[in-house]
This record gives structure tokens, C-alpha cells and sequence, in this order.
């Protein structure tokens, strides 16, 4: 069983923030792969599904942000499962904009959620940083952080979560290296390749030999 848990803060106050993208991400894989409409449990929002042919639960914690570990635990206690088996899903603010990196344990990097899980289940989790961009300008991040994506930002933001739930069955499967490269591809297809122009001596239509 895989446990994915979407970071962000409850209410519609900030649903459409970037520091709200974890739920955003989550919300598009439930949607995309039928998963059971959800429910409060583990002080959060649960939803059940199916991930690479293993059973996989999604958890939005409602405790806020800089408590989501509390809710995190719960539900691995529950299930019995391991760091190993939980994937966070988090913007990223060291990141550009729609690139990801997907890796196992590591520091907080400042996150406050991350911290949080962290201090209830240890650091050797799975995490999927997402990239919102830095605004270069240290006096603006908390702004950036807790603002709304722009207009603009979904020229980008919509393929990526599309691209993250079709390639989402391979985080199931604990197939993180190709989960990564399956959302590159996706979001960066290769061109068609051209015609083999027809030599000197073969004319539009021949073989040639």
C-alpha cells in the first residue's frame, strides 16, 4: 500500500495558492484515476484508490500546514506502514516553475509541513518537490509563497498536473526514477521525426535500396 499526501491549507480562502499546490496535485490524481470520493479521517481528507496495480490512499491533512505531520502519522499507524511508503507531494520553492525532483529523505528545506512529518514518522519518507519558482527577491517569498497563481501560470500548471496524475500509477509501483522521466516526456515530447529527404537518384515515392 502506498500512502500520497498532498500538503496544503484547508478552506477556499487558500485553495488557489502556491503553497496550496500538494492538494492541487493530489486533487488532479483523484480525478484522474477514480479514486473514492473522500471522507474526514486521521484529522484530514482521505480518498481510496488504485496506483500501479497497488492499493493506494490520498491524504489532504485539515491541520494546517505546519501540522500535517500529526495527521501523516495517524494514518501510517493505522496501515502499519513505513516511511517508505509514504510520498509527500509539496511546492517547491528552490525549483522553477513546473520541474520536479522526486527523492528519499533529506532536510526540511524550510517547509514547515515536511518539518512537521518529519518529527511524527522520521525523515527517510518519499518526496515529490514540485516547482513554484523563486521570486528573487528574499522580501517577497512569503507573498509568493501564500499568493495566488497568476492568470498566467497556467500555461504551465495544468499540463503539470496533468502530466503528475498520468504518471502517477509508477509512484505505486515504487518506480521513482521513471516516474520522473515519464512526467518529462509527457511535458516535453519529442519532435516527429522528419522524412529521409530522397537522394539524387531516387525520385518522391521511390525505395530506395
Amino acid at each position: 500500500m502506498i500512502l500520497l499526501v498532498g500538503l496544503g491549507n484547508p478552506g477556499e480562502k487558500f485553495a488557489r495558492q502556491r503553497h496550496n499546490l500538494g492538494f492541487m496535485v493530489v486533487d488532479e490524481i483523484i480525478r484522474h484515476h477514480s479514486f473514492s470520493p473522500e471522507r474526514k479521517r486521521f484529522q484530514g481528507l482521505v480518498s481510496e484508490g488504485q496506483l500501479g496495480g497497488e492499493k493506494a490512499l490520498i491524504l489532504k491533512p485539515q491541520t494546517y500546514m505546519n501540522e500535517s505531520g500529526r495527521s501523516v502519522g495517524e494514518a501510517m499507524r493505522f496501515y502499519k506502514l513505513t516511511p517508505a511508503d509514504v510520498v509527500v507531494l509539496h511546492d517547491e520553492l528552490d525549483l522553477p516553475a513546473a520541474k520536479i525532483r522526486i527523492k528519499t529523505g533529506g532536510g526540511a528545506a524550510g517547509n514547515n509541513g515536511i518539518r512537521s512529518i518529519a518529527s511524527h514518522i522520521g525523515a527517510d519518507f518519499r518526496r515529490l518537490r514540485i516547482g513554484i519558482g523563486h521570486p528573487g527577491d528574499k522580501a517577497r517569498v512569503t507573498g509568493h509563497v501564500l499568493g495566488d497563481f497568476a492568470k498566467s501560470d497556467k500555461v504551465w500548471l495544468e499540463p503539470l498536473l496533468d502530466a503528475v496524475a498520468k504518471a502517477a500509477p509508477l509512484l505505486g509501483e515504487g518506480k521513482d526514477s521513471s516516474f520522473a522521466n515519464k512526467v518529462h516526456l509527457i511535458l516535453n515530447p519529442e519532435p516527429p521525426k522528419k522524412n529521409k529527404p530522397p537522394t539524387a537518384n531516387t525520385r518522391p515515392g521511390d525505395k530506395e535500396d
